[in-house]
């Protein structure tokens, strides 16, 4: 009888053992999980605040604003325009392509000329 209770008490603090590396393991994975989660909002939230940074980025003002400063880019104005006529086009078409005299150093074919 007494075998029969050492062996029934050793299962017992075997199952007590097991059952407290369970509990243990079971919390671990659960605060993973929250951090993991905790971590998902910090993302969603960065990335929220990336795109309206995106976005005010990009606005038409803020572009113009960039082109002036850096750029050196003006504004078209009918002052500095240059409209280009239809005889005007068709005089460039006149030029013989390839000759020293005309001014022209195209290709052969006039590919470059409409």
């Amino acid at each position: 009888m007494t075998r029969l209770n050492l062996v029934l008490l050793l299962a017992v603090l075997a199952s007590a053992l097991y059952l407290v590396n369970v509990q243990y393991e079971s919390r671990r994975l659960f605060s993973a999980l929250d951090q993991a989660h905790s971590e998902a909002r910090r993302l969603e939230v960065d990335n929220e605040r990336l795109q309206v940074e995106k976005r005010a980025q990009a606005t038409p003002s803020r572009v113009e604003r960039l082109a002036i400063a850096k750029l050196q880019m003006h504004t078209a104005t009918p002052a500095i325009t240059h409209y280009v006529n239809h005889g005007s086009v068709a005089a460039a078409t006149t030029l013989v392509p390839g000759d020293p005299a005309s001014g022209h150093a195209g290709s052969a074919t006039g590919a470059g000329v409409p």
